[in-house]
């Protein structure tokens, strides 16, 4: 897979997107990361991306012209499966959807900042939004960085141990359950013995009605 990003600021995603199990994958060839700079195709000799609202009002939008160029520049070089704006107003992230992503062969991304971008962009360029939740961040590359994880930990190689990442929350519908490590008693606190039994028929039982449990607990819209 490869993943291309525009920002304005891609400094935002140099360290979620070179640490840990995004780190490894993109060494080992599993994922190709590009982040293009907005800035480089800002006009003029001080490289503007960003102008004032028509009509007035608060804050600075993203401009169109410069969008456009680096997205055009890409899009000539190869085909993407969908063009995403991560925006409060998209669909809601969730892991169907990054189940869905993570089947694709190309993504783009554009990284909204300020008060967001011209409107021009999400109607000609942008072929999907993605909202993470009901709130707003500075701009759209921390909401691409999750986005980008929970695609990247799902592609064959990228976890050594890949049915971790199918047995994930939310995967099967419900909430992962209680999971424990050694040691088995830790300032008496105790391992449920069902665990350490070693008949992997009880454990999954157990495991599965715990799932349920907290499900229940904490987010029994899922079960409805």
């Amino acid at each position: 897979m490869r993943i291309d990003i525009v920002s304005a600021v891609p400094a935002l995603l140099e360290s979620p997107l070179g640490e840990s199990i995004i780190k490894r994958a993109r060494a080992n060839g599993v994922v190709e990361i590009q982040i293009h700079d907005l800035r480089i195709y800002g006009e003029g000799k001080y490289h503007q991306i960003d102008d004032q609202p028509f009509g007035g009002g608060s804050g600075m939008v993203l401009m169109p012209a410069p969008i456009f160029q680096v997205v055009r520049k890409l899009l000539s070089e190869r085909a993407y499966d969908e063009v995403i704006f991560p925006s409060p107003d998209g669909e809601l992230f969730s892991q169907a959807v990054a189940n869905e992503l993570s089947m694709a062969t190309n993504l783009l991304f554009i990284c909204g900042h300020y008060k967001g971008v011209d409107e021009r962009v999400r109607e000609a360029l942008v072929t999907r939004e993605i909202s993470i939740g009901d709130f707003v961040v500075t701009g759209g590359e921390l909401p691409t960085a999750i986005v980008v994880d929970a695609i990247v930990r799902l592609l064959p190689g990228a976890i050594h141990d890949t049915e971790s990442a199918l047995l994930d929350s939310f995967q099967s519908g419900i909430l992962e359950g209680p999971v424990y490590t050694r040691p088995a008693d830790f300032e008496g606190m105790h391992v449920p013995n069902v665990l350490l039994s070693g008949d992997h028929k009880k454990i999954d039982a157990w495991r599965q009605a715990k799932s349920i449990q907290r499900t229940e607990e904490r987010r029994p819209d899922l079960l409805a």
